[in-house]
């Protein structure tokens, strides 16, 4: 079997910046062959440009359009020399607060690109793992937002706790074909989404909130680490971060006291 044959590739959505710029960066360092996938065509060439060596490769992708994602999964493959041994599902919005003040197209982005994209990558993907498995992986990037709701995270917590179901159903579904399904968890990540707004709405940025609830800001290289671990691991679910730590030993155990913070927080805020 030639090295390219026996090269690992790695298909990474959201690949122009913040979660998946430094996973497309730490596998490439690894020897994987790395494709991303973007609506925005320059921040993947940034991110390829970050990557050593040539086996990188970038695919402009909208993840709601589910005909697109055969033809961007079909030319990496070839790209790769035929194989995809991973897939990770992290291009997402962030949208946030009250619900009533949310308007009807913020929310269908929303669970457009976050739930419905998801949906779409695992569905086009399948076909690719099956092929390599034993040892091909789908990962889905979730968030702390999908281990506990809380006051502003509506819509962003539904499509959330509904990505960390998709591995859990995926998991039992794809286990005869021997492909690893997992999601990862983060707490809030030093990327781009942070000097969101969370809706057209609000002027403050996610950050300064962020900030002033006393909260960590986990490096992005810490849920790249994470996700090499997954892609080469077998649990269900990957925690990122201080923060959705302590909130998943407080949900799990604390569900009480849990739920009583959210509200105490939400009526500090006014909210």
């Amino acid at each position: 079997m030639s090295a390219a044959e026996q090269r690992r590739s790695i298909f990474i959505t959201g690949g122009a910046s913040g979660i998946g710029r430094a996973t497309a960066r730490y596998f490439g360092e690894r020897g994987w062959f790395v494709g991303i996938a973007d609506v925005n065509e320059s921040g993947m060439e940034d991110t390829l440009g970050l990557i050593p060596g040539g086996y990188k490769y970038m695919h402009k992708l909208d993840v709601r359009d589910r005909e697109a994602w055969d033809v961007a999964l079909e030319a990496f493959s070839t790209a790769a020399g035929g194989r995809i041994d991973a897939v990770v599902n992290n291009a997402g919005i962030g949208t946030g607060g009250p619900l009533a003040e949310l308007e009807q197209d913020e929310i269908e982005r929303c669970l457009d690109i976050n739930l419905k994209g998801v949906l779409w990558g695992a569905q086009a993907a399948y076909p690719h793992l099956k092929n390599i498995a034993p040892g091909s992986c789908l990962v889905n990037i979730a968030s702390a937002a999908g281990i506990t709701g809380g006051s502003g995270m509506s819509v962003y917590s539904a499509t959330k706790f509904a990505v960390r179901g998709i591995a859990e159903s995926l998991d039992a579904e794809w286990a005869p074909d021997e492909i690893t399904v997992c999601s990862i968890c983060p707490s809030f990540i030093e990327t781009p989404l942070l000097d969101g707004t969370g809706n057209r709405h609000s002027n403050e940025a996610v950050r300064d909130r962020v900030r002033a609830a006393g909260l960590e800001i986990t490096p992005v290289e810490e849920v790249a680490e994470t996700i090499w671990r997954a892609v080469h691991g077998h649990e269900m679910h990957y925690i990122v971060g201080k923060t959705a730590r302590q909130l998943n030993f407080a949900k799990r155990w604390m569900p009480g006291k849990i739920r009583k913070q959210q509200r105490k927080a939400a009526s500090l805020l006014g909210k």
